[in-house]
């Protein structure tokens, strides 16, 4: 909020990461950021005056690993009008376009969320085994991925079969997204076989074979916006790490392998 009030874009309304866009810690999905309950999303969305079929655009200065989060949200509530602004507030200031400290003061919105699972998601169950039959990409730091640091959840390592793919390493150095061409790579020599593996099934749902998670279910929605750039839907573990490695029974991997 700080950052917010400091400089934003003109007419942009802030929303906050962990009482609008996630749950209380443990609750529902598990892990630090949950999902939010689907009347709290509605009511936030509404007081940031967006409406049914509105254009949404989404921003923040953070790697667009928030903006991605609320991306995420949105299609999950089934508002498939949003799209996350490149580059963030950075690449908006460096195109010389305006910065204000004007707190907008939007009418409400009459949004409504819908009974949710506009994106696929996994739970513990379904991630482990995703990892051992699918890709399930740890979308957090190498050495975290590693077990070489933790320094927020109870055990160090990853989800035996996870395959490390930082989400830093969807951005080119200027913040931007790599382009489609160069994400699909990207995941190719980590192993996908080709961007849309994914196939739809009979009542057209897209059957992923394709997950992410990180440490609590936000950085990896970057990694699925990013996979969704490259062509290929994938799922989110929501819980993340956090959810994973509070059951001190679930097996944890360290090392380069994903084990």
């Amino acid at each position: 909020m700080d950052a917010y009030r400091e400089g934003h874009l003109p007419g942009a309304v802030f929303i906050d990461l962990d009482t609008e866009l996630a749950g209380p810690a443990g609750s529902g999905s598990g892990g630090r950021h949950p999902l939010p309950e689907t009347g709290v999303f509605e009511a936030a969305m509404r007081a940031a005056g967006l409406r049914q079929g509105q254009q949404a655009v989404i921003y923040d200065d953070a790697g667009a690993t928030i903006a991605a989060r609320l991306w995420w949200l949105l299609r999950y509530f089934g508002h498939d009008q949003v799209a996350v602004l490149d580059g963030g507030l950075a690449a908006w200031a460096a195109a010389g376009l305006p910065v204000t400290v004007d707190m907008p003061r939007p009418a409400p919105g009459d949004f409504t969320a819908g009974p949710g699972g506009g994106m696929p998601v996994l739970d513990d169950e379904s991630a482990a085994i995703m990892a051992r039959t699918g890709f399930l990409f740890d979308a957090r730091a190498a050495e975290r991925y590693r077990g070489e640091v933790e320094p927020v959840d109870p055990a160090a390592g990853h989800i035996p079969g996870a395959i490390s793919a930082p989400a830093t390493g969807n951005l080119a150095a200027d913040g931007t997204f790599l382009p489609p061409a160069g994400l699909r790579a990207r995941f190719a020599s980590l192993g996908l076989p080709q961007a849309g593996a994914g196939a739809p099934g009979a009542d057209g749902a897209l059957q992923s074979v394709v997950g992410a998670y990180c440490g609590s279910g936000v950085t990896a929605t970057q990694e699925v916006l990013a996979l969704e750039l490259a062509g290929q839907r994938a799922a989110l573990y929501v819980g993340s790490w956090s959810a994973w490695s509070a059951d001190p029974v679930r097996p944890v991997a360290t090392g380069q392998e994903p084990g």
